[in-house]
């Protein structure tokens, strides 16, 4: 499903991304864990098509990165820690205008139904500016899951979420996962990446440090893992 190789991403003098090689098979939930400023939002803007790397290969579903974007993009469901929303319109009228961009059929009973699984369905019809920063967070996962993708991206997408948001969120990402969709989530919350994901990447000094397989991993482990492969030497 995604397939990455030497992976460069620079702004100005400096480098974020140093060769990043990075695999992810179809039905793959992996959860992409790394300190502040180690470059998991950079890359998971380059494959959201959202940014160009300065070097390297970036293959999606078999469609190559930049040239083939849009076919990307219609595989896609991203969800960022920012809703980035349309504040004017109502969350009936945003996720109908991403439905049409999607060219969904049948989109208001798909809209109907995105919103009930969020929770959103009593506020269908308020502006999207008069929402809480919690519910514009469940209204952008909406849009995410919108149109079925067969891939998702997901930028610390708890943020700003309460307790039951992030049980709904919770349960939205298993129900994805059981289908075989492919997830990658870039999160600092140890526990519970380790509890949803397939498997555990670690991104530091812009590369990818260490890779684990939850089921072959005890709960106990997780926090040494990932001390250990953030206090490696690059390349160990």
């Amino acid at each position: 499903m995604i397939e990455v190789r030497r992976l460069v991403k620079r702004f100005g003098l400096k480098t974020v991304l140093r060769g990043l090689d990075f695999q992810v098979q179809p039905g793959e939930f992996v959860a992409l864990l790394g300190p502040n400023g180690a470059g998991k939002t950079t890359f998971l803007r380059i494959l959201a098509c959202l940014s160009r790397p300065n070097l390297g290969e970036v293959s999606i579903a078999g469609c190559r990165l930049p040239g083939q974007a849009a076919a990307v993009r219609m595989r896609l469901g991203v969800v960022s820690h920012l809703p980035l929303l349309y504040g004017d319109l109502t969350a009936e009228e945003n996720l109908r205008f991403f439905a049409r961009m999607y060219g969904l059929r049948q989109p208001e009973k798909r809209i109907a139904e995105v919103l009930g699984l969020v929770g959103l369905a009593p506020r269908r019809r308020d502006l999207t500016r008069t929402f809480s920063r919690g519910m514009q967070q469940r209204l952008a996962i909406g849009r995410a899951v919108l149109h079925d993708p067969d891939l998702m991206l997901l930028d610390e997408p708890y943020t700003g979420l309460d307790q039951d948001a992030c049980a709904m969120l919770d349960t939205l990402l298993g129900q994805v996962a059981a289908r075989g969709r492919t997830l990658v989530m870039a999160s600092h919350d140890l526990e519970r990446a380790a509890g949803m994901a397939s498997r555990l990447d670690v991104l530091s000094r812009g590369v990818i440090t260490a890779s684990a397989r939850c089921d072959e991993m005890d709960p106990s482990q997780v926090q040494a893992f990932y001390r250990q492969a953030t206090e490696a030497p690059r390349g160990a």
